[in-house]
């Protein structure tokens, strides 16, 4: 659903990356209303914030370019959401404060809209113990916080305080008008499709993208969860803002690292696509033809059942399967939750739902199935979500 962005830019040099961010919201179908502080103008021009915008970019308070010279009144009131972008430290102190004395913090204090920041600063300015109070505060006072990365930084120490790049930011952004029905919870999530090694370069795999995966860990995150991913092989990127992103190929490492993680989770959802079987006899070495002509012989022994064995825990969390069948979808759909024994599983047909970016679901539990329509696969996770919050209510 397109929405109207007010976009605030402080002075920082991570300004830059808020042009790709504007160009990306837009390419959204996104109105885009940008606003600077003085000190940003030093590091872009608004010129060009003008021109991916579409829109006249604001710097004074009591601008010429707004008719009732009420800027910061207006702009909050046509906007859905307000997001700054970079961040400075001393833009969250005066907002954490109450001050406004600038344009970006007269908007702040006027708002009426949800508002995110995007901090970037030094690495020893973000853990200053000021900065640290004031972002509790802000956290305090309802604003949407984007934690910043760690790495390389302008002035040349690694650390955490890099601003997070602008697709991540574009992809968080949806989370601020999202209801939190999950908040609180902590969820563990499988994604992506796993590998049998049957030599160093060769192995059993399946075509899942593991794009409904990320696209419920997303949905989750969006809901207010805590979110801890473990993911086989995928074809999208990891969602920003989770908690945890543990990668484990085989289907023996990603067993282990769900039981390495599921001890204080409240719901676990089982997304990959695991192979049920492993290569017994997997060699070493690149397995080589031989003059003989006949085919090396692969022995396969069970894979552990990652979603049956967290559902058999003492005090499981809350468990949702997945069920991906090539025919009779339903009825093995019933048979797998059935034997498992968990309350909510969702079914698909293979040819629908894997490497596709759209699917079409049906959701059994308790109270009996749920058929959604054929949406896209963040539609669908948005969907499975909403119905989940529902159960555990």
């Amino acid at each position: 659903m397109s929405k109207h962005i007010l976009l605030g830019i402080s002075g920082g040099i991570a300004a830059y990356k808020s042009c790709e961010l504007v160009r990306l919201l837009k390419k959204q179908g996104h109105e885009v209303s940008v606003a600077m502080s003085r000190a940003a103008t030093e590091f872009v021009h608004p010129n060009t914030f003008q021109a991916l915008s579409g829109n006249p970019v604001l710097v004074d308070t009591h601008g010429s370019g707004d008719g009732n010279g009420m800027a910061h009144i207006n702009l909050t009131r046509a906007a859905d959401v307000m997001l700054i972008a970079p961040a400075t430290a001393n833009t969250l102190a005066k907002i954490a404060h109450g001050v406004a004395d600038n344009l970006l913090t007269n908007l702040a204090a006027a708002r009426k809209c949800p508002l995110a920041v995007a901090p970037a600063m030094n690495v020893e300015m973000w853990f200053n113990p000021a900065n640290q109070r004031n972002i509790a505060q802000l956290r305090q006072d309802g604003v949407h916080i984007f934690e910043p990365a760690s790495g390389e930084q302008a002035c040349g120490e690694v650390g955490v305080g890099r601003m997070l790049e602008a697709v991540e930011l574009a992809d968080l952004l949806a989370d601020v008008s999202t209801p939190q029905t999950l908040a609180g919870k902590k969820v563990l999530l499988t994604a992506g499709a796993t590998f049998e090694a049957i030599d160093p370069v060769r192995g059993i795999t399946n075509i899942s993208s593991g794009q409904m995966g990320l696209a419920l860990a997303r949905a989750c995150r969006a809901a207010g969860a805590e979110v801890t991913l473990i993911y086989g092989q995928v074809q999208a990127p990891i969602p920003a803002g989770l908690a945890q992103a543990v990668q484990a190929v085989s289907a023996e490492a990603m067993y282990a690292a769900v039981h390495r993680h599921i001890g204080r989770q409240d719901i676990f959802i089982a997304v990959a696509a695991v192979a049920d079987y492993k290569v017994k006899n997997s060699h070493a070495q690149k397995l080589k033809k031989d003059l003989s002509g006949s085919p090396p012989l692969i022995e396969l022994a069970e894979n552990p059942d990652i979603l049956a064995s967290v559902a058999a825990l003492p005090q499981p969390p809350f468990c949702v399967g997945f069920a991906a069948e090539s025919e009779r979808v339903l009825e093995y759909a019933r048979i797998k939750r059935a034997k498992k024994n968990i309350p909510m599983l969702v079914a698909n047909q293979v040819a629908q739902a894997m490497g596709k970016d759209s699917n079409q679901v049906t959701i059994l539990d308790q109270h009996g199935e749920t058929a959604l329509p054929h949406m896209s696969k963040a539609d669908t996770a948005t969907a499975i979500v909403a119905h989940l919050a529902g159960l555990l209510v």
